[in-house]
């Protein structure tokens, strides 16, 4: 089915709303025709606005008939983790990854890929014995370049190494800092670039919004990377915020230092969780969160696109992690939009 044709059938009352609000007018909204999606606005601005998902949510026809019609990027949020694609040791599995490019395909979207070297979401194979550096470089590169290889064409970007670093700037302990040291996040980048030259390859992190200890140390390790030559093409933010925190006011700014070392950005697992229940003045607050985000991307040219870690509060991760939190995303769990939909609308009207 045509993204025209899907628009049609889910967004004719959704016009009503958005000509009464003031978003959609003109001569479109006076034809009584449908108002642009999110992807089809942003990309008024050369950016891009996508969704992750994930593959049991797939059975859902409505879900998926917005996730076709409203986004540009789709990013499988576990279908391409280490657990999923190489369950046994050498024995590869592309089958929930691969379900997820072929729906892009159908809907003309581009895909991000997530994540070829983290330190969750493992196999037992991997994380149950001792390694020596030697044997662990070896399985490294050969699950990096296998990957890489099977979407080599299909995939727009990879989020190679993610979650690198802790709060205050010091490497993350994982089983390949612990067994290779931090050289592993250079080898990475260069195995995936062998792999598919033409794909983006980005650092990506939570808690990097602001400009902090964190998000320093990716600044430093970037800027030593870009010296050396490695083969880095961005820096993803996960923007995974939280009301009760604050808002990461130096956003803006960070993405443009990076931009300035001759990066792309992208704002990658966006998601706003609050305290239930969800009241008007929090979904009002997170509301101007999401446009706030999205006007700060708009405002730095290198800053590419944003993708909401899966659009609707019927599929949030945040729920099962942080017990008491949700109401994280734009749409709610009965596929309605939110005040935060509108907001990002604005934004980029």
């Amino acid at each position: 089915m045509r993204k025209t044709t899907v628009r049609l059938r889910l967004c004719g009352a959704l016009a009503t709303v958005l000509v009464a609000a003031g978003i959609a007018t003109g001569p479109a909204a006076q034809a009584g025709e449908e108002p642009p999606t999110l992807a089809e606005l942003a990309q008024r601005h050369g950016r891009y606005y996508g969704s992750a998902t994930d593959n049991p949510e797939l059975t859902d026809e409505p879900y998926k008939a917005i996730l076709g019609s409203e986004f540009d990027m789709i990013t499988p949020g576990n279908g391409m983790k280490w657990y999923a694609t190489e369950p046994q040791q050498g024995v590869f599995d592309f089958s929930q990854g691969d379900e997820i490019v072929n729906l892009a395909r159908t809907h003309h979207q581009r895909v991000r890929g997530h994540t070829l070297v983290w330190h969750s979401q493992l196999p037992g194979w991997l994380t149950d014995r001792e390694w020596t550096a030697s044997e662990l470089r070896a399985v490294l590169k050969k699950h990096i370049q296998t990957e890489v290889r099977h979407y080599r064409g299909k995939v727009y970007a990879w989020d190679v190494v993610n979650e690198a670093f802790n709060e205050d700037g010091t490497y993350r302990e994982t089983i390949f800092y612990k067994t290779l040291g931090p050289g592993y996040i250079a080898d990475a980048l260069r195995w995936a670039h062998q792999a598919d030259p033409k794909a983006k390859l980005y650092l990506n992190d939570y808690n990097v919004e602001a400009i902090g200890p964190k998000s320093d140390a990716y600044y430093k390790l970037a800027k030593e990377l870009k010296a050396q030559g490695v083969p880095l093409h961005g820096f993803g933010l996960q923007a995974h915020l939280a009301l009760q925190y604050g808002y990461p006011a130096t956003l803006e700014d960070n993405l443009r230092r990076f931009s300035r070392l001759g990066l792309d950005t992208a704002l990658t697992e966006v998601d706003v969780r609050m305290l239930l229940p969800a009241t008007e003045e929090k979904l009002a607050q997170q509301a101007d969160w999401y446009r706030d985000m999205t006007e700060a991307c708009l405002a730095v040219r290198r800053c590419v696109g944003i993708t909401v870690w899966d659009y609707t509060d019927k599929y949030s991760w945040i729920p099962a992690f942080f017990p008491g939190e949700g109401a994280a995303l734009p749409w709610d769990e009965e596929l309605r939009p939110k005040p935060a939909y509108y907001a990002i609308r604005e934004a980029l009207m």
